[in-house]
This record gives C-alpha cells, structure tokens and sequence, in this order.
C-alpha cells in the first residue's frame, strides 16, 4: 500500500525521538483560529545552541526499514511495527517547505539501514547536497554516519553538514554482542577516529586560511544507550570521560532504555530509567562545565549515582572535610564545587569579591540557590547554617524542604 507523506511523516519522525543526539523537547499546541502560529506535532524537535538559543529542527528517519536485529532498537528487523521510507525528494521537499513557513531552522536526519552503511549514507548526504547546492539552504544540518561507512562517503558527508554522529548505543562490547550481535564497536570507533582527524585537520586550516573548505563545523556527537545492559554508571561517565578527551566529541547523549519488547536479553523495566538518565546528563556538565574528574564523581565504592540527589550534592556530602568554603577567600576550583552555586554565579562572585566581601543577601542577589548553598559556605569566619558539619542533618533538612515545596504545589 503507498503511503502518503503525512502518513511517512508520522511514522518516520515517531520512530526518530528514540535518537536524542540533539536536545530536544516535543510540543502539541494548535492554532485557535484567532491565534498567531501553531506547533506541528509531528517531526519538530528543539535543540539548543551553546549561547542558549533555542533552534527548531525537522527531525526525522529516512526510512525504518534496517537490515539489523538490535534487540534494544524499535526499527529492529523482527519488529511488528508499520514500515516507510522517504524518498531524497520527498525530505528535501518537506525540509524546503517546513523552513519557508518558518516551522524549523535546520534538519535533522537518520536513518534505518537500507542495504549497507555506504549505500544508507549516500542517500542521506544526497539530501544534504541538493538542500545546499540547488536550493541555497543555510540552515543547521545534522546527518547521522551509518558505523562502518567508507572514508570517502564520510568525507562528502562533513562537506554539507553541520554536525555528524556516530551513534555508539551500547557501553561495553560484551553487552553489544548479547543484545546487537551483528554490531561491533570497532565499526564504530573507525569511523569516529576518521572525524577527529579531518575536523582536526579542518581547525587547524580555519586559522591559517579564511576560507579554507568547511568540514561538519559543529563537531560529532554519540549516543549511548542507558538501562538496556549491566554497566554502572562509573563505566559510562569513565567512557564519555575518554570520547570527550580522545575522539574531541562536543556532546555524549544519553538515552534511557525505552521497554519496547519481551526480549530475555534485556532488563525487564517497567519505566524508562529516566531519572539515572537526568543524574548522568547532571554528571557529564559537571566533568564539561565544573572542572570535576571522574572519580570524583563516581568511584569503585561509589559506582552508581544517586537518584535521591545531584551528583554535585552527593560529592560535597561525601566529601564534608572540604566545607564550608568561604566565599570570600576559596579559589575557582572550589567555588565550582559548592552545591547551588553555578558557573555564572562564580563568575559574579569572583569580580564582585575584589570590591567587598561579600554577605548573604550579596549571594542572593548574585543568583546562588541558597537553599542549597547554605550548608556548604561560609561568610564572615562562621557557617550560614548550623547542621553545616553533619551530612546526615543536611540530608533530612534537604528532604523535609522538598516535602514542604510538594505540599505547596498542591
């Protein structure tokens, strides 16, 4: 039976949320017939820039149609769910007209594997070369790399798009093989190397030439996984520690295992591990943003984060012998280990602290969360709170506050 494009659309973009290498959130709101502007429910997703600006992207699979069995994948081969695929013409059409309504600022593009990774990746980069070349298309470009593509094939892809992802999916190779055995992690890591290589190359030429060819001018990013195999999340934080150093990634993606089959290789998970999910994004801004290691954060007696809190607050509880920091006198370092206080906020106290030493109601007006911070600093010589020195109190005033503001709420 052919399928129309909206009925492509909607089983195409559905089948695309399960990828989340761009920050995204879904929205429903439809036009009033007295309203300004509508929401489509289908295909919009939102990824944000590095100054905080909000972009929206048609994110979307080629097809769903994959040669593979990953038991962990909804576009698995064995499973019984509703197959499409798009034409080239048909996503450059979509992409064209979505853009010239002012639904999305750029595209975002995966896909199921047609025959083999080159053959899948060729179609993805033919729509991106017909977007830019024939139609003048500037917008933001995401093409995912199929794992264990041709060098050449990559080579055209970094021409026209502004960011590629290897998704890696699985943490560990011995998971990978139980659940995705027809998947290796080498197929993936040989492509990833590839693209740290050329877009080295490609920085390097930007400063001595100005206009030196562009090559994926946004990174590459990866995908991992979460809940779908035994890994802690000491393995996970230590492996997204080693692709940000070695491979240069921009981003690692975390994705809680969604429960779609009955398969005996996987979890038996009632709910998506959401939570841990948040706990590992919260992780991975410390090791990027905060100037935290590893084993700070996770250890081999402290393997799994916990859920009760951030990790933030979980390392100054177990680490009480560095507290309370004076805010007036501690260094940037530790600054940025004080639970509610962020990087702006280190900032502001760091410049306003050579005019005057700074109180209570100066942290406030700075934007430290004090409801937070209280228990771990200093002003004046003298702890702002009384139970600073036992994490034990803090943890029960934390918990009775949290309480009290769920009560509020309702």
């Amino acid at each position: 039976m052919k399928l129309s494009i909206n009925e492509k659309l909607q089983i195409l973009a559905d089948a695309a949320k399960y990828d989340v290498s761009c920050a995204s959130s879904g929205s429903n709101r439809k036009n009033t017939n007295n309203g300004l502007g509508n929401t489509s429910q289908m295909g919009i997703c939102h990824s944000y820039t590095e100054d905080g600006r909000c972009v929206s992207l048609l994110k979307l699979l080629l097809t769903n149609y994959c040669i593979y069995d990953c038991a962990y994948c909804v576009s698995r081969k064995s499973n019984d769910v509703p197959r499409a695929a798009f034409t080239v013409k048909e996503v450059v059409d979509l992409t064209i007209n979505f853009y010239k309504r002012n639904y999305i600022e750029g595209l975002f593009l995966s896909s199921g594997i047609f025959k083999n990774a080159d053959y899948t990746n060729e179609r993805l980069i033919r729509i991106a070369k017909l977007l830019r070349t024939e139609h003048n298309f500037n917008g933001y470009i995401h093409l995912k790399i199929i794992p264990g593509c041709s060098e050449e094939v990559m080579e055209e892809a970094g021409l026209y798009a502004d960011r590629l992802s290897v998704n890696l999916e699985i943490p560990s190779e011995r998971s990978l093989k139980k659940i995705a055995p027809e998947k290796n992690h080498s197929s993936v890591y040989k492509p990833m190397n590839y693209l740290t290589n050329r877009i080295s190359l490609y920085n390097d030429e930007k400063r001595k030439f100005k206009y030196a060819p562009r090559f994926a001018p946004g990174g590459q990013s990866t995908q991992l996984v979460i809940g779908a195999s035994p890994e802690t999340d000491f393995d996970v934080l230590h492996l997204a520690n080693n692709l940000y150093s070695d491979q240069k990634l921009r981003r690692v993606y975390y994705s809680g295992y969604i429960p779609i089959s009955d398969d005996n290789r996987l979890p038996a998970l009632k709910t998506p591990p959401l939570i841990r999910e948040n706990r590992l994004y919260q992780a991975d801004w410390l090791m990027r943003y905060y100037g935290f290691e590893v084993n700070e954060i996770v250890n081999e007696q402290h393997q799994q984060l916990d859920l009760t809190m951030d990790p933030k607050m979980s390392y100054a509880l177990r680490n009480m012998h560095l507290f309370p920091v004076n805010i007036n006198m501690a260094d940037r370092e530790m600054l940025l280990r004080i639970p509610g206080v962020g990087v702006k906020s280190v900032n502001m106290i760091i410049k306003a602290r050579r005019f005057s030493r700074l109180g209570y109601e100066h942290l406030k007006k700075i934007g430290v969360a004090m409801n937070r911070a209280q228990y771990f600093i200093e002003v004046s010589g003298r702890p702002l709170n009384e139970v600073a020195s036992d994490p034990d109190k803090i943890k029960i005033a934390l918990a009775a506050r949290e309480k009290r503001n769920q009560l509020t709420l309702f």
